[in-house]
């Protein structure tokens, strides 16, 4: 049997958990813009999750409707659009840190349905 250094073991659980998505639950019908200037801030729970924090704390998690590559391990995005708001036919790309920032891949955003995380 193949033993790993305790560190490495807790490493590799401490990094599963935090990208465990949360559990949610709907608070109202889904949408397919959010305004951008009301975007706080936005948390990556995985390769197909993101959850975007409105100011006031309004929250709307976008499930995208194919996972994302490295979206989950980067936690990180750009995205480019002319409107004001943020919409479900928008594109995001993942940003790579490999000795510098790099584009990785773009996916399509899904809808944005409104959320109450559980903690």
């Amino acid at each position: 049997m193949t033993r790993l250094p305790l560190f490495l073991v807790l490493f590799a659980t401490v990094a599963g958990a935090a990208r465990t998505p949360l559990v949610a639950r709907p608070a109202g019908a889904p949408v397919t813009c959010i305004p951008l200037q009301q975007i706080d801030r936005t948390e990556v729970r995985d390769d197909r999750t993101i959850d975007f924090v409105l100011r006031g704390r309004q929250v709307y998690r976008n499930v995208l409707p194919a996972a994302c590559p490295e979206l989950g391990f980067e936690q990180r995005f750009s995205y480019a659009t002319s409107l004001s708001q943020l919409c479900s036919l928008d594109i995001i790309t993942v940003l790579r840190q490999i000795g510098g920032v790099s584009r990785g891949a773009s996916c399509g955003l899904g809808t944005f349905q409104p959320v109450t995380l559980a903690r």
